[in-house]
């Protein structure tokens, strides 16, 4: 077991009490009941509603949840930092985040899962930020629920090439809904996002860095996260993503989504300062913006 250490700065009715104004999820608390042992006050194992008095030394199960039990996969992970914190890995293009059902037994999370298998018999998959499956850059995943609680300002910068010639900053403020389309050829239902009032807030910020008549290779940083947000956005103010086949239009310059998240930064807790990574474009992106620009 792996716990963290808290000393306790005022009077608490109880371990609960604590938990909850600290932002611990009601999940996290119910399991931490799971097993005694799992709460310890002054090195001796107690229960959730066992007082706290100013400076206690209150410890926690970092991780009480339940083994990820996905299907591993073998495929090599690009790891670009790793400690016992945290994992972050680069992930390539046409890759899924989860398993579904066209990407069972190949994903992104079985692989974690797999790596993770000899470091944590009982780790529990906890990715923070996913990205589509065409779009590759850098993936978050937290070791444990607490690392998880506790990591603060994530802040993620995209770049993209997108259709015809952005020269100027532009935010984008246009909320987002869900539409589902039915397909009854193969009687799966095809789940897209669409601009609408009824939808949740959503805005981009879209940046030039370099740009013709043709196309723009573009920075782009979410102030709010949805899914698709980017390529619906684009979509709407007649930018589409070079190779959105949802929103735009097939391309034959590359055979994905041109949109890579290459820029991440987040607050380390145990640090305790901020931690920046960039990563360099992936190969048919990089020659995409040579051929364009």
């Amino acid at each position: 077991m792996s716990f963290r250490k808290y000393k306790i700065e005022k009077d608490y009715k109880n371990v609960y009490y604590f938990l909850k104004e600290k932002g611990f999820s009601e999940n996290y608390i119910k399991n931490l009941r799971k097993e005694f042992g799992y709460i310890k006050v002054n090195n001796v194992s107690n229960i959730i509603r066992t007082p706290l008095h100013i400076n206690d030394i209150l410890e926690i199960e970092a991780s009480p949840n339940n083994k990820t039990t996905i299907m591993r996969c073998i495929i090599p992970l690009n790891i670009v930092y790793e400690d016992e914190y945290y994992l972050l890995v680069n992930k390539e293009s046409g890759i899924s985040c989860m398993p579904n059902k066209s990407h069972y037994s190949y994903n992104l999370a079985g692989a974690i899962c797999a790596y993770m298998q000899n470091k944590d018999k009982n780790f529990t998959l906890r990715i923070i930020n996913r990205l589509d499956k065409d779009t590759a850059g850098i993936i978050i995943i937290a070791k444990d629920s607490i690392s998880q609680q506790e990591i603060k300002d994530v802040n993620k910068i995209y770049t993209a090439i997108c259709h015809g010639k952005i020269n100027k900053t532009i935010l984008i403020d246009k909320n987002i809904e869900t539409e589902i389309e039915n397909n009854m050829g193969n009687k799966i239902n095809i789940i897209k996002r669409k601009i609408s009032k009824n939808g949740k807030k959503a805005v981009t910020k879209v940046i030039p860095l370099k740009c013709n008549e043709k196309a723009s290779l573009i920075e782009l940083e979410l102030i709010h996260g949805r899914t698709h947000q980017i390529r619906v956005h684009l979509s709407s103010i007649n930018h589409a993503l070079i190779g959105d086949e949802i929103y735009g239009t097939k391309s034959e310059l590359i055979n994905h989504t041109a949109l890579i998240c290459n820029q991440v930064s987040f607050y380390h807790p145990y640090l305790h300062e901020h931690l920046n990574f960039t990563i360099p474009y992936p190969n048919d992106f990089n020659k995409l913006v040579n051929e364009l620009f």
